[in-house]
């Protein structure tokens, strides 16, 4: 795509699931990708092996189109963190030029049962993760008056309520608001702000229905196009927001979801007549 080309990307997230997809992408477009993860490499291989292996293979697959690659280490639940993990980028790639702000979790559990604490953990990866991350990259653009851009990785569940998980909704939907807002307050300074929204993606983070013949098919029965999104979908939506391609959209979500945010219950009409 283009204008992607010698980009220096950071993919918050960016070792598994549709982080990783999103971090190979860019490289295969010719940008320099710089990796976030959470954990401590040197611990990971110890305590987590799985992260371990998911690290390893992102930087393999990424070395592969021979462009620049860093691994860097931050919660983005922390301030101090992100902050010196953007300033890390900048410094070892030259500059930043596109965000993505893919980190997220989710916890379960009944909203009159589930615990407060579990409730503020999603919304500060989710949510005011984002936001830390998009101010810092932000104040970068401004500091260097270059444009820029920012990519959330949103979900339909911004607009379709998920009963069992609050925080998740409450986070992605706040988050549309978050570029919304960020879109229009610095469209005029050249930075454009946008959000994918991926539907029922197949991910090691749903591996208990994607495993499991029956729970596929009942997910499946509610998307329209019949299957599951992969991971290299939303990473090539991804990449069309971040290039020169899109130049003209910003404070957009672009749904990838095989037409679930279409109401899918109204495929057959039902209403009187």
């Amino acid at each position: 795509m283009q204008g992607l080309t010698d980009k220096n990307v950071l993919v918050t997230g960016g070792t598994s699931g549709i982080g990783q997809a999103i971090a190979v992408r860019f490289a295969a477009e010719g940008a320099h990708v710089a990796i976030n993860y959470r954990t401590d490499i040197e611990d990971a291989g110890q305590t987590d092996e799985m992260v371990h292996e998911a690290i390893e293979e992102c930087r393999n697959q990424i070395a592969r189109h021979g462009v620049d690659h860093i691994l860097v280490q931050a919660d983005v639940t922390k301030q101090d963190q992100v902050e010196r993990m953007v300033q890390d980028v900048i410094d070892r790639l030259g500059d930043l030029d596109i965000l993505v702000n893919n980190a997220g979790i989710q916890i379960s559990g009944s909203s009159h049962e589930i615990e407060v604490d579990d409730f503020d953990k999603v919304i500060a990866v989710n949510l005011r993760g984002a936001y830390i991350g998009a101010r810092a990259a932000i104040q970068h653009f401004l500091a260097e008056e270059k444009p820029g851009v920012i990519i959330n990785v949103s979900s339909v569940h911004q607009i379709i309520p998920k009963p069992r998980f609050v925080g998740y909704s409450v986070s992605k939907g706040g988050m549309q608001n978050l570029t919304r807002t960020l879109a229009l307050e610095y469209a005029g300074r050249n930075i454009r702000v946008n959000a994918i929204g991926p539907g029922a993606t197949i991910t090691p983070i749903n591996r208990a229905w994607v495993d499991d013949p029956e729970k596929k098919e009942d997910v499946e029965q509610h998307i329209p196009m019949g299957r599951p999104g992969t991971s290299e979908e939303m990473a090539a939506t991804t990449a069309f927001l971040a290039s020169d391609e899109a130049a003209y959209i910003t404070g957009q979500t672009l749904y990838v979801d095989g037409g679930l945010t279409l109401y899918p219950d109204f495929r057959e009409a039902w209403s009187s007549e």
